[in-house]
């Protein structure tokens, strides 16, 4: 019987959270929600589907000994993936084929491939539907993706058009789409005809190789050297750089005409910047702590507060996100959680920037 292999992808840099996500400790290393780090409960969140030892993690070299740390016991004895360099998805997930096939893997073996930095909190229906996407495509020549039904018009994420409906509450998939402007995502919302793209895709290893070949074929025409020299680090470093830096939507999910999808049965958050965080900590009189040591409020309502280890207080002050951290502190307006990506930028460009980053 073919075996069910998962690969998290954990090689981003999540400047979105800064301050408390920096270049040394990425965003899926962090305790943002509970008393883990997100990547450690996106591993431990398989459970039994995808036991420990078919477990993988791709991500960048200086990630490395992050990933081993927040990993342990959850993850294959050889289960860390090192890319030589971020190049986007395509590539980091046929770098992975490669490194699960010379391990052993063989081409009628399930994949599921997911992001680092999700949180999903509904453990047991996130395996019920990988359990029922990974039979679909052990069955089927077909790439299968979680949609996530949409509860408002969200505009950063990218959507799924859902055509032919199938048994056991699949869909052929119609197209991929772009993340859209409001007027867009308001009228797919009302359409019931859409999902969020969360980027979760379930496949043979050996059908995704077919993809790989048919729709990428100069990214494809790479595999075989990915394969020969995946233990050869400077030899792997040429290869991988002459890949093309496409995504993985782009390269085969966006042109295949094999891709089902299955609505996720689980809630979902991608935590895409400090506000998320709101729909996932349980809210404390009126605001969202997500950690502090002791906390005063008076007259404040609708703030989001990261200080660790640090007395805050609040008075009448609505709707900020308060972070502080021993290096540095920001405050904004929730509605403004996206501009912390410009501090990132400012620092970038400063001589004495990078201590803060």
């Amino acid at each position: 019987m073919s075996k069910n292999f998962a690969v998290i992808m954990a090689g981003g840099q999540g400047t979105r959270f800064w301050p408390e996500s920096t270049v040394a400790k990425p965003k899926q290393y962090l305790n943002l929600v509970g008393d883990r780090s997100l990547l450690a409960q996106t591993l431990t969140r398989f459970g039994e589907v995808i036991p420990a030892a078919q477990r993988f993690i791709v991500t960048v070299e200086s990630q490395y000994k992050l990933a081993k740390q927040h990993s342990q016991g959850e993850l294959n004895s050889s289960g860390v993936i090192l890319e030589p360099a971020g190049r986007n998805t395509a590539p980091c997930i046929l770098l992975s084929i490669a490194a699960l096939v010379e391990q052993g893997a063989a081409l009628d073996d399930v994949v599921t491939i997911v992001p680092a930095d999700h949180v999903i909190l509904n453990e047991k229906g996130f395996q019920d539907i990988i359990s029922k996407a990974s039979r679909k495509a052990r069955e089927s020549d077909a790439i299968v993706t979680i949609g996530i039904t949409p509860n408002f018009p969200h505009t950063g994420y990218g959507y799924i058009a859902k055509s032919q409906q199938l048994d056991n509450n699949f869909f052929t998939v119609d197209s991929f789409r772009e993340k859209p402007d409001s007027k867009t995502a308001t009228e797919y919302v009302k359409s019931g005809n859409y999902f969020w793209n969360a980027g979760m895709f379930v496949a043979k290893i050996g059908f995704l190789l077919n993809e790989f070949e048919q729709y990428a074929p100069e990214t494809f025409s790479c595999y075989a050297d990915l394969l020969k020299n995946i233990n050869d680090p400077a030899k792997l470093k040429l290869t991988y750089e002459s890949i093309p830096k496409e995504s993985i939507d782009y390269a085969i999910m966006e042109k295949s005409k094999s891709v089902l999808v299955i609505p996720a049965a689980f809630d979902w958050n991608d935590l895409g910047s400090w506000d998320a965080l709101e729909s996932v900590v349980e809210n404390s009189s009126g605001n969202t702590i997500v950690q502090a040591k002791h906390l005063f409020t008076s007259g404040a309502q609708g703030n989001i507060v990261f200080a660790p280890d640090q007395f805050v207080s609040l008075i009448n002050v609505n709707d900020l996100i308060v972070v502080s951290n021993s290096k540095n502190v920001v405050v904004l307006p929730k509605q403004d959680a996206q501009k912390v990506k410009e501090v990132v930028t400012y620092l970038q460009e400063q001589s004495w920037g990078k201590e803060h980053l």
